[in-house]
């Protein structure tokens, strides 16, 4: 019987380019609201904190997604590249969504990322705080899924 290893380039020790292809792949996995493809970037045994809520694996990380983005609709999501170091790497960011009665908010946010040697996350600490907007003051268009290449991140944006 042969096992797999699991591997999520770029692995660790970052450089900032790696470090930047890392945010941005970690974007995409989350503008595609996909919890069961976006969970697979994270350890078995990953350990997260979001706003008050904890996960203490992947199980429990995807049950977390799920219930995310049935709440939070049209969810399109900017990160930018904090700060890194071997194989951690600190990000900010801002998505838009909507729920369910047609409220608008963009949602800023800062993490704390820890890889594992094989590039998955291990540890994810997030604090969040929602802003309410009006529709008319949505920055982000494009259509749902990956942000396009040309599209400006955070900093462009005055965010």
């Amino acid at each position: 019987m042969s096992s797999t290893v699991e591997t999520r380039p770029p692995l660790p020790p970052f450089t900032r380019a790696s470090a930047i292809e890392k945010v941005r792949l970690a974007e995409d996995g989350w503008n595609s609201r996909d919890p069961q493809r976006v969970s697979l970037a994270y350890t078995l045994d990953t350990q997260w904190r979001n706003r008050a809520e904890f996960a203490h694996n992947r199980e429990e990380a995807k049950g977390f997604l799920t219930r995310k983005w049935a709440k939070e609709l049209d969810y399109r999501l900017i990160k930018e590249l904090w700060a890194f170091t071997d194989n951690r790497i600190a990000v900010r960011y801002a998505y838009e969504w909507h729920d369910d009665s047609g409220n608008w908010f963009r949602s800023y946010g800062n993490e704390n990322w820890e890889f594992d040697e094989n590039g998955l996350m291990a540890n994810r600490f997030a604090c969040i705080n929602d802003l309410p907007i009006k529709e008319s003051e949505r920055k982000f268009h494009w259509p749902l899924g990956r942000r396009p290449d040309d599209h400006p991140g955070l900093s462009d944006l005055g965010l």
